[in-house]
């Protein structure tokens, strides 16, 4: 686990270093990109949101939580009254 992290921190102070060589308007140019890309990112994300809040077939279906045991139980109930058993629950 030290490995893992210290080779993650070797990789960080590298790319900071490869940052700070940078000018200062490069910089820049990179912190308005990855902010533009972000933005289009948030946008592209609310007007999804939008669009499908705003369908009206849009529903929401409420209902017991069923389990696999739920399952089979109600498979062998299915089972058990098709072939007319007699066994008691």
């Amino acid at each position: 686990m030290k490995k893992i992290r210290d080779k993650i921190e070797r990789q960080i102070l590298h790319a900071d270093r490869k940052w700070k060589e940078l000018p200062a308007k490069r910089q820049r140019f990179f912190t308005k990109l990855f902010f533009a890309g972000y933005t289009v990112v948030n946008l592209l994300v609310l007007i999804s949101i939008f669009i499908t809040t705003a369908n009206d077939n849009n529903t929401m279906s409420i209902s017991h939580i069923t389990t696999i045991s739920d399952h089979t139980a109600m498979k062998r109930q299915s089972h058990d009254n098709k072939t007319g058993s007699t066994i008691k629950k």
